[in-house]
């Protein structure tokens, strides 16, 4: 749920949203929001590490993903990396509101820089990644900087993030990465390089009948091989309608069913397609 957007001198106009029933952050109206991809990394994070005690979100935009597990996991220790100034000042706020800003650190910085790396220490029991969706000249550049930087690989792509995952992440320890779907051979090859196995991938499809929109990697520490469990998380019918993919990354969020909102005849509110 939005509330009437304000102008922001130096970021332009921002909207004030809900990302869960207690956390509302900002964002710009005109730049990059977080969808379905963030809640469905941070959900995916949630079940493969309910028990973490420390946590390392890489690129870590406004907050989005941070902030889920952070209101989700009240004892979670968390820690955050962005590079691009408009998103780490959008984030700065988000956390600062949140309330708990006592358990979760930022710096704003490039992950491909070690000792950047180092500074926010290793050892993370959970670390998640949602990198830009394309390399540069496979998509059209969005008309705003901070949404181009969001969607093309211009600090590099799923492979730098795995790489960062692996220099930081305990020997025990999960990763979960979001990207394109289309990407699956590039996570598969370098997690070998890396010394990590893919022990599940959750595809998303948009709607019925689409092909799968974006896909969620679980990662451990390992060389040895491993089924991959596949599961799939579809949100919408094929006539428009929410579909259980949807109902579950609110009630994720903590938003009331959606059940429940159709027999009030109540507005879908909420990050349930991208």
């Amino acid at each position: 749920m939005s509330k009437a957007s304000i102008c922001d001198e130096s970021l332009g106009a921002l909207t004030d949203d809900q990302l869960t029933p207690e956390v509302r952050v900002w964002q710009r109206r005109k730049g990059h929001r977080f969808s379905s991809d963030d809640v469905a990394t941070a959900s995916v994070a949630w079940h493969a590490r309910p028990d973490a005690k420390r946590y390392l979100d890489l690129g870590c935009g406004l907050g989005s993903v941070l902030l889920l597990l952070a209101w989700k996991c009240p004892s979670l220790v968390c820690a955050g990396i962005e590079a691009q100034a408009s998103s780490f000042e959008l984030l700065r706020r988000n956390v600062l509101r949140s309330g708990y800003a006592e358990r979760v650190s930022i710096r704003q910085g490039d992950l491909r820089d070690g000792a950047m790396l180092d500074a926010l220490g290793t050892g993370f029991d959970l670390v998640t990644g949602t990198p830009p969706y394309f390399p540069p000249g496979t998509a059209l550049d969005a008309n705003d900087q901070q949404r181009t930087f969001a969607r093309m690989e211009l600090r590099g792509g799923v492979e730098v993030y795995l790489e960062a995952a692996a220099r930081v992440v305990h020997a025990e320890g999960t990763v979960v990465m979001c990207g394109d779907s289309r990407a699956n051979p590039r996570v598969m090859a370098a997690a070998k390089m890396l010394g990590l196995v893919v022990v599940a991938r959750t595809e998303v499809i948009p709607k019925v009948g689409k092909p799968s929109l974006f896909s969620v990697w679980t990662l451990v520490c390992g060389q040895r091989s491993a089924p991959v469990e596949v599961a799939t998380l579809t949100l919408r019918e094929r006539d428009g309608r929410p579909a259980e993919g949807a109902r579950w990354l609110r009630e994720f969020s903590g938003f009331a069913p959606l059940a429940t909102l159709e027999k009030r005849q109540c507005p879908v509110s909420g990050p349930v397609d991208r």
